[in-house]
């Protein structure tokens, strides 16, 4: 969910940010076991390409979520220009479906109980509802401003999607796909994400600097929390073992780790420009942000308590968005352009330890 209007112009923002936020973190023990580890070996070969897919939609038009299913080894990846979702395998890297007619789509969710996908559909303000065993749309819930991101609380039956123009976050019922409620904030809506430990639903306030929380029981706002130096949180991904979020954030360039049980960030790292989609491999500990100036920040969780910046990989320009798969620790990304020639394609990505 590329907020296109509020990137800064990435060359000279770098240099000026990240150096003084890594010296701004306060001088606790946390924070000199952080700034002792924190630089990291930047030429190091994070990341092995072995496949590039071609996809059958249009070249040049842009891309936004990904999603897995695991269980029937699916990569479901949304190609927003087209309005057309992408169903490949895992297995053999084929694409298996283009599931087409679904406009603008950003979000993608796989809600495996009931073997849907649910996409957000912004040029029209829907969510799509993708019956698997079909592949067909079945249905079309209406929003009320251009649905992004979403999180599916599984013990509750719960869909949450950011409605991010109407600076809301919807509440599907998957039973009966219908909203249910909706959530009204003072800030366009990030990335929500389902801490199934907690039962908590959090929600990026990226206008805010701000990170809420919502009971998914009762569909009601608990408390909302400042994000201390990240501006813009967009992207969110969860540790909740560890009681950690990793956090994008837009307008300064940053991944901060915020403590889920203290509910403040404990650290902050630079991240090549434009940070957006923020993917954890629990697996191999590891972090992974898309940003779209050309590059994917990788960052290194040593435990809940150290953390180090592995480097930057360089990949295609205006790459924001990326899905890791645990079970394999492959990255997926897609390309809308290659050294400035329009593609579609996704490339696939083996982790090097």
């Amino acid at each position: 969910m590329k907020r296109r209007a509020k990137i800064r112009p990435f060359a000279a923002a770098i240099c000026a940010v990240a150096v003084p936020l890594i010296l701004a973190l306060p001088s606790t023990p946390l924070a000199r076991a952080i700034s002792a580890i924190s630089a990291g070996p930047f030429g190091a070969k994070l990341l092995k390409q072995i496949a590039s897919i071609e996809l059958p939609g249009p070249a040049g038009q842009p891309f936004d979520y990904l999603a897995i299913d695991p269980d029937d080894h699916y990569l479901f990846c949304a190609h927003l220009g087209p309005g057309i979702l992408y169903v490949l395998d895992l297995r053999t890297n084929q694409v298996l479906h283009a599931i087409q007619d679904l406009p603008g789509v950003e979000g993608v969710q796989y809600v495996p109980d009931l073997k849907k996908v649910y996409t957000s559909d912004w040029h029209e303000d829907k969510i799509g509802v993708i019956d698997l065993r079909s592949m067909q749309v079945i249905a079309r819930i209406p929003t009320e401003s251009k649905p992004g991101g979403s999180a599916y609380a599984a013990p509750f039956h719960k869909l949450f999607v950011s409605d991010e123009r109407a600076q809301a976050l919807a509440v599907v019922d998957v039973t009966r796909d219908e909203i249910i409620g909706t959530l009204h904030f003072e800030s366009e809506t990030g990335m929500p994400q389902y801490d199934a430990l907690a039962k908590k639903i959090y929600v990026n306030l990226p206008d805010a600097n701000s990170f809420a929380v919502i009971d998914p029981a009762s569909d009601r706002l608990e408390a909302v929390y400042p994000t201390g130096k990240c501006r813009g949180n967009l992207g969110m991904a969860l540790d909740a073992e560890h009681r950690r979020a990793f956090l994008s954030c837009q307008e300064n360039n940053l991944m901060t780790v915020f403590d889920l049980d203290k509910f403040q960030p404990v650290a902050y790292f630079p991240t090549a420009s434009g940070a957006d989609v923020v993917q954890f491999d629990p697996g191999l500990n590891r972090i992974y942000v898309a940003c779209g100036s050309g590059a994917i920040s990788v960052f290194e969780q040593r435990d809940a308590e150290h953390y180090r910046k592995l480097g930057n990989v360089s990949v295609a320009h205006a790459i924001h968005s990326l899905a890791v798969d645990p079970a394999t620790h492959r990255v997926y990304a897609p390309e809308q352009e290659e050294a400035g020639v329009p593609v579609a394609r996704l490339i696939v990505f083996d982790a090097i330890p």
